[in-house]
């Protein structure tokens, strides 16, 4: 065991670290029963883990290990390993041997592509690996999956993550291998979080871990703050909490430097764009350079890069991010140079409890430079995390309807509701209450209520915010970002609706317009929305 290798007919059997450990464990004690106590204690010293956590490396070891009875449940107290073990001599070069051992599933070879269905797209997806939890790697900006493969850096990187996890990964809409949409249908955050949906869906997937790279971190963050029910942990690599440079964001690029940007990629797309930023250390390799450009070429066209550039510079998470709730990893690079260090740290002081690790490197891509240090964080991290924490507080949007004939449009505000998924809040002081998942939904669903008003001769209004909600005994949500909405309908005339900054901010490329007010309810700057006039 001292080479820490499971064989078969001198193959390596692949198994993840800590599941490995586990079997050492147990096989140095063959014939012997642990309590599942002593076994927690020993496999994580001064670390409150969940017992669920042992029993998901205990069926992956009896997968690994196959036919036979080789880990023996003592019922009402813990397990036993119960097969014969041998040594083989001599002892330093000895390897843990099985008789019979199986084979795990492999993970050195290219994945098959699957599809999910959301809504009328299909989302391309793979999985990889048997882990005894599941990841959703959220790449940034461009993908295409089965080109991830062709870069041995890339391949190397992914089968680490799926050696201590089951991998999940997909393209998003418009890129890679998914569905290519209109350039003024590229997804929004909110379509994105759809999207993931319908992969975990598809893949089986009940709750995951989520490692968001560079832009595919905002998505990641607000995933986990809207769905804290299905997100175990957050891991995000290379991120930011805004793209452009603000007042209080002086770390973002100028709106110049941007279009500049957007005019190389019309010029220059075909070739190696950006490598000197985001791999400087790689960006001399006639290989690599001949990768990332054929990768880049596959994940998008130029019209599609260019659009997606520009939604992401309108991007800005950072009224959602102190609304993320499960345990959280933010790693950077001190000299990324694409995103700077200051950006991680930002991201990292506004999620409570975060843990943030900065380590030396100027390369960007995760999987380019010293990619065991990033592995080795992540791992540690998802091994550590509490599994099982119920969420308390989740981040919707909440809508307050106000009408001078109620009852009359009860039965649209319903049927309504149902079609942009809303759910109902109950009726309050200041009218119908309702909450979403998603800001653009939320706005759709007051505008075709107010066009409906308009036909009928009624008067509507509304007033929207996004944050974070306390989930009551009732089923129902409450809190202060409730209370901001009523007071936000407050300052909605008729025939408005009205919306916080926050609900502005995450709803970029939706083709949502907005008009800004010379009214604030707290910090939050007000929106009216034109279309809903």
């Amino acid at each position: 065991m001292r080479e820490r290798t499971l064989r078969r007919d001198s193959k390596v059997v692949q198994m993840a670290p800590k599941t490995f450990e586990l079997l050492c464990l147990l096989v140095e004690k063959a014939g012997q029963a642990f309590s599942k106590e002593k076994l927690l204690a020993q496999m994580w010293p001064e670390t409150f883990v969940e017992e669920a956590n042992l029993t998901q490396h205990i069926s992956l070891l009896r997968k690994v290990l196959g036919e036979g009875t080789y880990i023996e449940t003592v019922p009402k107290f813990g397990y036993r390993f119960s097969a014969a073990v041998s040594t083989p001599k001599p002892l330093a070069d000895a390897t843990l041997s099985l008789e019979p051992v199986a084979v795990a599933q492999p993970i050195d070879k290219s994945p098959d592509t699957l599809y999910a269905r959301s809504g009328d797209v299909n989302i391309a997806y793979q999985i990889v690996g048997e882990g005894p939890i599941d990841l959703v790697f959220v790449m940034g900006w461009v993908s295409h999956l089965e080109y991830f493969w062709a870069e041995p850096s890339f391949a190397r990187f992914l089968r680490r993550l799926a050696s201590f996890s089951r991998l999940i990964l997909f393209d998003k809409r418009g890129t890679g291998l998914s569905d290519r949409v209109p350039l003024n249908a590229l997804p929004t955050l909110e379509q994105r979080m759809e999207d993931m949906h319908a992969v975990m869906d598809a893949a089986n997937c009940q709750r995951a871990a989520i490692c968001g790279i560079s832009e595919g971190g905002p998505m990641s963050a607000l995933f986990a703050a809207t769905y804290p029910e299905r997100t175990i942990a957050l891991a995000m690599i290379g991120t930011y909490a805004r793209r452009l440079r603000d007042v209080d964001y002086p770390w973002g690029p100028t709106f110049d430097e941007r279009e500049a940007y957007l005019e190389e990629i019309e010029r220059n797309w075909g070739g190696p764009v950006g490598i000197e930023q985001r791999a400087p250390s790689m960006a001399k390799d006639p290989q690599f350079r001949k990768w990332w450009a054929t990768y880049l070429r596959m994940g998008a066209s130029p019209g599609a890069a260019r659009a997606l550039t520009k939604m992401n510079a309108e991007i800005d998470v950072r009224n959602v991010l102190p609304s993320v709730r499960v345990p959280s990893l933010i790693i950077h690079r001190n000299g990324d140079q694409t995103l700077k260090v200051e950006e991680g740290r930002y991201v990292a002081s506004l999620i409570p409890r975060s843990r943030y690790v900065e380590l030396p490197g100027d390369d960007h891509l995760p999987f380019v430079g010293d990619q065991d240090a990033i592995l080795d964080e992540i791992e540690g991290f998802l091994s550590n995390a509490n599994h099982s924490r119920e969420p308390e507080r989740v981040l919707a949007t909440i809508l307050f309807l106000q009408s001078d004939k109620s009852s009359k449009m009860r039965g649209q505000i319903e049927r309504e509701l149902q079609w942009y998924r809303g759910q109902p809040q109950g009726d309050g002081d200041d009218g119908f209450v309702a909450s979403f998942d998603g800001p653009a939904r939320a706005i759709k669903y007051a505008s075709a209520i107010q066009d409906y008003a308009r036909r009928t001769g009624t008067i509507i209004r509304a007033g929207l915010h996004t944050g974070e909600c306390d989930k009551l005994a009732s089923g129902n949500l409450g809190g202060f970002a409730v209370e901001i909405a009523a007071r936000v309908l407050e300052c909605a005339a008729d025939g408005e609706v009205v919306v916080s900054s926050p609900v502005k901010d995450l709803v970029a490329g939706s083709g949502i317009t907005f008009e800004q007010l010379n009214a604030t309810v707290e910090d939050w700057r007000l929106f009216r929305v034109p279309s809903a006039r």
